[in-house]
């Protein structure tokens, strides 16, 4: 009888205790998966439209022509140098890691020197008031950083001065459009979705012309024929430019 008594006692007991163990038991928490991680990938396509600013120095050197025998007397050389602000636009496309492009840039300049003429003995001032530039670019991509090389045409304005020594009022005076052949490099860093930073470098090969000179200010003969001077020129520019981009925005890929 006992054993019966104790038997159902611990039934009961049991029974009463299994549902409350249940009810002890903590559910289980949801738990989000985790999202993809996106990495960005900045594209350089598209058109684009910025400013520059920097300086610059082109090197000339004068030979005085002389008149009817065309023989050439060496009449020194000086470095011109000063500022430059200016404007690009252009276009990329961007395969892979390869980005190539095209741009058109107008500058205006103030590149200016002087020297005193071992042969003329006067005072030779020559000064680039602009440039323009049409090249060709091909550069290669980290993500948003690009470096880049260019290549192409160019052209200068060209203005020259002849002053007297003793008395510094100018004596002749000369001007051009001068076209020759330029090849740079640059590196440029996007720092948002549309908009980039970078320096350039560029040197134009501008060759040498023979320019005929006329007499002004102080000549006795104004807008007469005075000399003949053949001179050659390279420039050399550094630059920071900045671009805004339209088109090619930068890509999320999963």
């Amino acid at each position: 009888m006992n054993k019966i008594l104790i038997g159902a006692i611990g039934a009961v007991a049991l029974g009463l205790s299994a549902p409350a163990s249940a009810a002890d038991l903590a559910a289980r928490p949801y738990t989000k998966a985790p999202a993809p991680m996106i990495a960005t990938i900045y594209d350089w396509s598209g058109f684009y439209i910025g400013i520059n600013g920097g300086g610059g120095s082109s090197r000339k050197c004068w030979d005085f022509v002389a008149p009817t025998v065309g023989t050439l007397f060496a009449d020194g050389c000086h470095n011109a140098v000063g500022g430059t602000v200016g404007g690009q636009v252009g276009y990329r496309w961007q395969s892979a890691n390869w980005v190539f492009g095209l741009e058109g840039q107008g500058n205006w300049a103030d590149f200016s020197g002087d020297n005193i003429g071992t042969t003329t003995a006067l005072r030779n001032r020559s000064k680039i008031d602009a440039f323009g530039l049409i090249t060709g670019q091909v550069g290669y991509a980290w993500n948003n950083v690009l470096f880049y090389v260019k290549g192409g045409g160019a052209v200068v304005g060209d203005s020259y001065r002849g002053y007297t020594v003793a008395t510094g009022l100018e004596f002749d005076r000369a001007s051009e459009t001068r076209w020759g052949g330029v090849v740079g490099a640059g590196l440029e860093f996007g720092f948002a979705p549309n908009w980039s930073v970078g320096i350039e470098y560029d040197h134009l090969f501008l060759g040498n012309r023979t320019i005929a000179f006329a007499g002004s200010g102080n000549a006795a003969a104004l807008g007469a024929f005075t000399r003949s001077e053949r001179i050659r020129q390279d420039v050399d520019i550094g630059l920071v430019r900045v671009n805004y981009r339209w088109g090619g925005p930068i890509i999320a890929k999963y």
